[in-house]
């Protein structure tokens, strides 16, 4: 059974740093494509970022410049650096994996204090 667990959100003045982490369970050779997505409570879940099987990545123009989303060589954990983070960017950050089907992690929140 695939599960997605992910860890790293927190309270962080503006300005400053924080690294996701989002471990999945499972056969990874299934896997097309990782992602991150945030979600404000009313709106709409949005794409951060994603990294494709073959590692090709995509980003928000919201982020670019500022997040980089890698993973590990076993391809099983994905990870999300932001920097120069600012309130807007408050939100609970959710991982997504795409292949065989797709799944959802249960979501970690993200606070960035002016």
């Amino acid at each position: 059974q695939v599960q997605l667990v992910e860890s790293g959100g927190g309270l962080v003045q503006a300005g400053g740093s924080l690294r996701l982490s989002c471990e999945t369970s499972g056969s990874t050779s299934s896997i097309s494509a990782m992602g991150w997505y945030r979600q404000i409570p009313g709106k709409q879940r949005e794409m951060v970022a994603s990294i494709y099987k073959s590692g090709t990545v995509n980003y928000a123009d919201s982020v670019k410049g500022r997040f980089t989303i890698s993973r590990n060589n076993a391809q099983n954990t994905v990870y999300l650096q932001m920097n120069s983070l600012e309130p807007e960017d408050t939100a609970v950050y959710y991982c997504k994996r795409v292949g065989p089907y797709v799944y959802w992690g249960q979501g970690t929140q993200v606070t960035v204090s002016s």
